[in-house]
């Protein structure tokens, strides 16, 4: 703002991107040599250029963002350019290899400032980044209270301050900042801050995205005043802003002896209505002092005008006190409102707001903040709920670039992998702290956290290319991806499971206590089945399968391996044909025995996965999709409480007796999970009795059939039903619409990153993707194995917070298309 350097800017600015050779026409992007876009370049002038090794491959989707970006920048004066390096030149920004990685501003011929191109991940980031950079001395970036605070002194009595936050630099939001700060940088002092803490420490209550506060600092003379604060509450869009700056430039109260129905001010140009406030010579100076406080609180969402009724040549009726006026040709209201917050709240209810939005090609691309409100309610609840919650963020170690590789190295560590500025990486760092008190003073294991946003390089080369991730670094092995739910508890079970697996059983004696589980007694709280394999001296290639199996689920479950001379003594014991499968289920105290003949590993992986689901479960958020996944169909009991003991009888019955195979039997208690309520009644036009048992086809038809009510829910008299449903003799109750229900960012689409992890099993004769680039690679090795990274399969990410919304989504028929297209998952 205050700098004379911003003209400049506005005369030109370079900027150069290094990038890979992308053989596509792209009409808008002009292409040079390196000879002539430096011979362009003059003093002042701006431009944008993109260096490219012909042959090199291609990078199709970042030169689709630039393409985007050459028509805004122009209009602010930054040229743009892509420029073909010959394969036999070697400069600066033609040579190297990881110089391709990297972005260069520059004005003129002089460099200003290097970006790693993956921080430019679209069209607003690279915007949003050059601006940025350009108006470096008109747009303050603060990160305490104590900074702002000195920055609204200075400018008291001199200047006004936009004071924005943003959750991270890059986004939609940043972009129309930097935009309005480029228009508006000589008239008013922009700040910026991606600190959630500092923006809740200025009194904000509701933190949720991005805001901007209007600061009325020039009218401040005393030193010792605070500067009048309005905050805009439309969503950050370039014109929303523009709207709002041009209210504040508008008059706080403007006096009026017209008629109300003939007089227009700029606030009706905004879209904003008028509030009129009925005043009389007897009663002016309070009339005025009340209008004023009218004013400021409804400052930036209508105007404010003082009708002074002796001076009307119009009547208004005669106990109209306020006059309200929507919008340009529309019929005046008048009112009778004693009260101010009667008032504000006629003008919030009533006013005429328009949704805004910017032409195509102006209009800044991304998620508006509507969607980003309705992405996952309950992770935004939790990270508004507990916005103002001090985290004991100091019982976990931050890393950087610089302490990453000697951390991990130096012992075994748990790394969370988040983004500052994304809801879900927000809830869940809560719970990674409950797990860090949890287990405080009692584990060896080192808690640590980094932060992508800030460290995007480390985070790419540790192949995370989701958020929020977890991943466990021990001496000698590879680091292994959590693949749990996303709360205290999955990843404690996840840690205490950390024992190197399969455990080596050396022993009859030491099987029959690992079965029993005495040998790991302590963790069976967290591991309900134990599982050993059982094999004999000579079959090598049946171990090294259970093995890779075994290092696969580990954090998952316990395993163990007996092959010594005697292990015929546990084969007979347990009626087990070698190579065999033995499984220990603790709470029902009882061994099966599975055989392996021919059974690679990811066959074994799925088989003790499926060992894992009961048989008869509740269902619950977090574990529906788990079950969704068998692709059967659901035959639900509806319960208000605990299960009627007759109903689970004869369920369990039937499930041992192998008659509901086809099926995935379950219950859902409405007490726990009461989305269920809401369930039921799509499927009846009211809420019938419970209990009720439901067969609901959700992959094949999107039929439901309801157990008949007037019948004893009996062995016999469920078995029959069923044949009758599967023989077309029953009709359905209703059946669900084929509708698609996306998520409603491709970040939330759990469903499908779910699937890609379990698919991986019967896709790979090996589970590799808990197989990562060794951590102590050098910065080389890591980078030439890119190209791998982008091929692992997409890592599971589970919310314990979802929505209760979303469950009510799949068991009514939505899961279908829920899962949505591939590849659909936030990258960096």
């Amino acid at each position: 703002m205050m700098s004379s350097s911003f003209n400049i800017f506005r005369v030109g600015i370079s900027f150069v991107m290094v990038c890979i050779f992308y053989k596509s026409s792209v009409d808008t992007l002009p292409e040079l040599s390196p000879q002539k876009y430096f011979s362009t370049l003059q003093s002042g002038k701006a431009s944008l250029a993109y260096f490219c090794q012909a042959d090199s491959p291609s990078t199709s989707i970042f030169l689709e963002e630039l393409n985007k970006a050459v028509k805004p920048l122009q209009d602010y004066g930054i040229s743009v350019a892509k420029v073909n390096c010959v394969k036999e030149e070697a400069s600066r920004y033609c040579g190297k290899e990881k110089d391709l990685m990297k972005a260069y501003l520059f004005r003129g011929n002089i460099l200003l400032r290097e970006f790693p191109t993956d921080t430019l991940f679209d069209v607003n980031a690279i915007i949003a980044h050059v601006l940025f950079a350009l108006l470096f001395n008109e747009v303050k970036y603060v990160t305490t209270l104590e900074r702002l605070q000195n920055i609204e002194d200075t400018l008291k009595g001199k200047a006004n301050i936009a004071f924005a936050y943003v959750r991270a630099i890059g986004t939609p939001e940043h972009r129309a900042v930097m935009e309005a700060a480029f228009v508006y940088g000589t008239t008013y002092q922009f700040v910026l801050t991606t600190e959630i803490a500092l923006l809740g420490s200025i009194g904000t209550e509701d933190i949720e995205y991005a805001h901007l506060y209007f600061f009325h600092c020039k009218p401040v003379l005393d030193l010792t005043q605070q500067c009048r604060r309005t905050l805009m509450e439309q969503p950050l869009t370039t014109l929303n802003i523009y709207r709002f700056i041009k209210s504040m430039e508008a008059p706080l109260l403007t006096e009026v002896a017209e008629d109300p129905q003939q007089v227009s001010t700029v606030h009706l140009q905004l879209g904003l209505p008028l509030v009129f406030i009925v005043s009389q010579q007897a009663t002016y100076e309070a009339d005025r002092r009340t209008a004023e406080w009218i004013g400021w609180r409804l400052l930036g969402k209508a105007g404010v005008l003082l009708l002074l009724r002796d001076s009307l040549e119009v009547d208004i009726p005669q106990q109209a006190n306020v006059v309200f006026k929507r919008e340009e040709g529309m019929p005046v209201e008048y009112l009778v409102l004693h009260d101010i917050d009667l008032v504000i709240s006629h003008v919030e209810k009533n006013m005429y707001t328009e949704e805004v939005r910017e032409d195509e090609d102006d209009d800044i691309e991304g998620p508006d903040t509507d969607t980003l409100g309705i992405q996952d309610d309950e992770v935004a609840e939790t990270v508004y709920r507990d916005r103002k919650r001090q985290l004991p963020l100091e019982l976990t170690v931050e890393l950087t670039e610089e302490t990453f590789n000697a951390t991990v190295t130096a012992s075994d560590s748990i790394v969370l992998f988040y983004a500052g500025w994304q809801a879900v990486s927000m809830a869940f760092l809560q719970s990674y702290i409950d797990l860090a008190i949890k287990l405080k003073g009692t584990s060896t294991m080192l808690l640590a956290r980094i932060n992508c946003a800030d460290w995007s390089d480390v985070c790419t080369k540790q192949n995370v290319t989701e958020f929020p991730v977890v991943k466990m670094y021990k001496e000698g092995e590879n680091p292994v991806s959590y693949a749990g739910m996303l709360g205290t508890e999955d990843l404690l079970r996840f840690i205490q499971l950390r024992i190197s697996c399969p455990v080596n059983i050396t022993s009859v004696q030491e099987a029959e206590e690992y079965l029993s589980g005495e040998l790991y007694k302590d963790l069976i709280s967290y591991s309900s089945v134990s599982v050993l394999g059982l094999f004999s001296p000579t079959m090598t290639t049946a171990k090294e399968d259970f093995t890779e199996a075994g290092k696969y689920l580990k954090g998952c479950v316990i395993t163990g391996i007996y092959s010594e001379e005697d292990v015929s003594i546990l084969s007979n014991k347990y009626t087990a044909t070698l190579p065999a499968l033995l499984l220990a289920r603790h709470k029902e105290d009882k061994v099966e025995s599975l055989p392996l003949a021919n059974t690679h590993a990811q066959d074994i992986v799925q088989i003790i996965t499926n060992s894992l689901l009961e048989t008869f479960p509740e269902i619950t958020v977090e574990n529906l999709p788990t079950y969704l996944r068998l692709q059967k169909p659901l035959l639900v009991l509806f319960s208000d409480g605990s299960i009627n003991p007759q109903y689970k009888k004869a369920m369990l019955t039937l499930i041992k007796e192998k008659h509901l195979d086809s099926l995935t039997p379950c219950w859902l208690n409405l007490k726990t999970t009461p989305v269920g309520r809401g369930v039921l009644q799509m499927y009846f036009d009211v809420l019938p009795p419970l209990p009720l048992l439901v067969v609901v086809n959700l992959h094949s038809g999107g039929q439901v059939f309801a157990f008949p009510s007037d019948q004893t829910v009996t062995e016999q008299n469920l078995l029959l039903w069923l044949k009758k449903v599967e023989a077309g003799l029953e009709s359905p109750i209703t059946i669900l619409p084929a509708q698609e229900w996306k998520p409603p960012l491709p970040a939330y689409n759990f469903l499908h990153m779910m699937d890609a992890a379990a698919s991986q099993h019967s896709s790979r004769k090996s589970p590799e993707c808990v197989k990562e680039t060794d951590v102590q690679e050098n910065d080389k090795e890591q980078h030439e194995d890119k190209s791998a990274i982008k091929k692992e399969p997409t890592e599971t990410l589970r919310i314990k917070h979802w929505n209760r919304r979303f469950l009510g989504q799949l068991i009514t028929g939505r899961v279908s298309t829920l899962i949505g297209s591939p590849n659909q998952t936030f990258t960096m």
